[in-house]
């Protein structure tokens, strides 16, 4: 029988903290693996009691990188509580703004955090791996600083509407706090044409985008990379010959089951906001894959289990029936024991299921042959995970797959502002509970909320990354990163890359020290991931 052999890496950064990974490998193969959260924020407990738009100023500060999309959770889940109207303008700038802070995610992610791993000394003896270097290495690379510089043109746009970003607050219930000019609409086209004339078409696509959103098959996607040399040589182009070189489709599969909330809503769809609506107004759809059927999505089925967390012990509940976290008195911050708690994260589940959230989840339910004619309809990755399956290339593709088409969305959008309608609605200040949800650039968040004589009595928030980083639940399931590194083989256990790769993949920027124990708890060695 192999020794059993443990690697802890530490910390994983991510957005809400710093992040663990523990992995157990018996011969170069992964048989178990535990994540753990280790830096509590607590910001539910900050708003306990403050004024019913606390969430408006407090939410967007829990992420510097993707704060408009709690904003868009908390200003939506507010609408649904005080049943606002909304102006179709409100619903596109939000749209705009959300979608804009996706944009500029996409590329910084692939080129900071994801493709230097690429540039690691176990890919060289791939023939791509000279061009991988030349292209991506950290801040020599050729394309490395064109990306990262063209990532910041699209906040610019939300910038104009939302004054600032990060950390904005122009997103109200009853609509949005602005009332841009033609000078601003005109100059949002000047950015994102920049943008696109940049980067988007000449370095990462290799072609007009509309060229490229003509692929719906796995086939139509490799003949799109042979169709000419300037699609071959993108960096797209690149990434989809390297990744199939390097072997980046034969790990990292992961748990097969994915759920996304949708988001981007339809400027005449949502005007009177409901939760039970907003399936059906979404313009990225949602839904639950359970790995064969699709299935339409009901937040009353999201629940949240702390029986492996830092928690006081409480049942598995609903985030509206969820009491505030109340920390245990002792927590053990280095537990080894991982069959107790051992995460500052829950563990949330949908229908009882651990799911997987984030592109890969929006492109599969953007594949669902029931999706309505103003949501998004594309068979690519329908496709995709039924002839190739879900795994670090696939992810990773799913993530670069939406930029273009995401793209053309906010160029559509600005079409249909009219600069001399309304913006905003005041609300009636009303108690209740609203329910807020978008996808984030990582995947599917939302708010909950619980108003009572105008204060917040209850606030519960679930981040993309808390599904996908969340320790076992109480039937000692694992969750999503867990499951996708479960089975991996490392090549070299002091340069453990491969676990590097899947993490990266669901975007929870592993780039610190890791330290090497055998079962005894001796030291092997230290190092660095890439």
């Amino acid at each position: 029988m192999a020794t059993e052999k443990i690697l802890n890496i530490s910390p994983v950064g991510r957005v809400e903290g710093d992040l663990d990974v523990r992995v157990y490998i018996e011969g170069n193969k992964v048989v178990k693996a535990h994540t753990q959260a280790a830096m509590f924020r607590g910001f539910e407990k900050i708003m306990k009691g403050k004024d019913y738009q606390s969430g408006l100023i407090v939410t967007p500060r829990i992420c510097g990188i993707c704060g408009g999309s709690h904003l868009y959770c908390a200003s939506s889940a507010l609408d649904t509580a005080l049943k606002t109207t909304l102006p179709p303008n409100a619903l596109l700038l939000r749209a705009i703004g959300q979608c804009c802070e996706t944009i500029q995610s996409i590329p910084r992610w692939f080129y900071a955090i994801f493709a230097t791993d690429m540039c690691n000394k176990k890919f060289a003896k791939f023939p791509l791996y000279n061009e991988v270097c030349k292209r991506w290495a950290p801040y020599v690379g050729k394309n490395f600083q064109i990306g990262l510089t063209a990532s910041g043109r699209p906040v610019e746009v939300y910038a104009l509407f939302g004054g600032q970003w990060p950390h904005s607050s122009y997103m109200v219930p009853g609509g949005v706090m602005c009332s841009p000019t033609l000078h601003d609409i005109t100059r949002a086209y000047s950015i994102l044409n920049q943008f696109r004339n940049d980067w988007l078409e000449p370095i990462f696509l290799g072609c007009k985008i509309d060229r490229y959103l003509q692929i719906k098959t796995w086939e139509d996607l490799l003949a799109w990379v042979e169709e000419n040399e300037s699609q071959k040589n993108s960096d797209l182009g690149l990434f989809i010959r390297a990744g199939l070189e390097f072997g980046l489709d034969n790990f990292g599969q992961g748990l097969g089951k994915f759920m996304a909330y949708g988001t981007y809503i339809h400027k005449d769809l949502w005007n009177k906001p409901t939760i039970e609506s907003r399936n059906q107004a979404v313009i990225s759809p949602s839904g639950f894959f359970d790995g064969k059927n699709y299935h339409e999505l009901s937040h009353l089925k999201v629940t949240e289990s702390v029986k492996h967390s830092w928690y006081e012990d409480v049942d598995t509940a609903h985030p509206w029936k969820e009491p505030m976290p109340s920390p245990v008195k002792s927590t053990n911050l280095h537990n080894t024991d991982f069959s107790q708690k051992y995460s500052w994260a829950k563990s949330p589940r949908y229908d009882d299921h651990a799911v997987e959230v984030g592109p890969l989840a929006r492109v599969v339910m953007a594949a669902n042959p029931k999706n309505l004619k103003h949501q998004i309809q594309d068979p690519l990755f329908g496709d995709i995970i039924s002839k190739k399956g879900p795994s670090v290339f696939t992810r990773t593709l799913a993530r670069l797959h939406e930029e273009p088409k995401l793209f053309k969305l906010v160029h559509e959008w600005l079409d249909q502002v009219v600069l001399d309608d309304e913006f905003y609605i005041k609300p009636q200040l009303r108690d209740g509970q609203g329910w807020g949800a978008t996808e984030a650039a990582r995947g599917a968040l939302a708010h909950w909320v619980d108003i009572e004589d105008g204060k917040i009595k209850n606030y519960q928030v679930i981040a993309p990354t808390t599904w996908n980083v969340g320790p076992n639940d109480e039937k000692g399931r694992a969750g999503a990163i867990e499951a996708a590194l479960t089975g991996i083989e490392i090549a070299d256990p002091h340069d453990p890359v491969e676990v590097g790769l899947v993490a990266r993949s669901f975007d929870s920027c592993l780039v610190c020290t890791v330290h090497a124990f055998d079962k005894q708890g001796k030291n092997l060695s230290n190092f660095r991931i890439n």
